[in-house]
């Protein structure tokens, strides 16, 4: 679990994009397409990560962070089937909260990478979404031999002060 109230949590900053996100707080930011507070404490001096488009960060330039190493081999990631499933079978999460808002924000793609550095989309998201945190569970699919890493990427829309926030990234079962 990451909430970034001290630190990015082990998820590293991409070297494959443009620029970075940023770890911040509400009260560190003047402009109205951000959120008034992060998600976990609801409060301005809460923390979260962030990019927005500027002058330096043109329409369609990236940022991507990618999450550590996870292992589907870990006895932890193992979830108990319930009715109807069968016993012991590999259901991975992520849960995160996002908040995209202004008239022309950009977008949000998550993705899956396997050790391999091969990539597959699990959600895209382009445009506002509203004025307010939204939780979002994606599976991350796979058979249990390959290691992999979650990667988020914010791309730079075109108003100049729209921004796009992440925050309180969990993975199910502690893996």
């Amino acid at each position: 679990h990451c909430n970034f109230e001290f630190d990015l949590c082990g998820w590293k900053q991409d070297e494959n994009d443009d620029f970075g996100w940023n770890l911040r707080s509400s009260s560190t930011i003047k402009m109205g397409t951000a959120p008034a507070t992060d998600h976990t404490l609801r409060e301005p001096s809460g923390h979260y990560i962030f990019i927005k488009s500027s002058f330096f960060q043109l329409p369609g330039k990236k940022a991507r962070i990618s999450s550590p190493l996870l292992s589907r081999r870990n006895k932890n990631c193992k979830v108990h089937g319930g009715v109807g499933l069968t016993a012991m079978h590999n259901l991975f999460l992520i849960l995160f909260y996002y908040h995209m808002y202004g008239a022309h924000v950009g977008s949000l793609i998550v993705y899956q990478r396997t050790a391999a550095k091969q990539e597959q989309i699990l959600l895209n998201l382009t445009g506002s979404q509203g004025n307010f945190w939204q939780r979002k569970a994606l599976v991350l699919p796979g058979d249990g031999e390959e290691d992999f890493q979650v990667v988020f990427e914010g791309i730079a829309g075109r108003g100049p002060n729209d921004g796009l926030a992440l925050d309180d990234l969990t993975f199910s079962r502690e893996c």
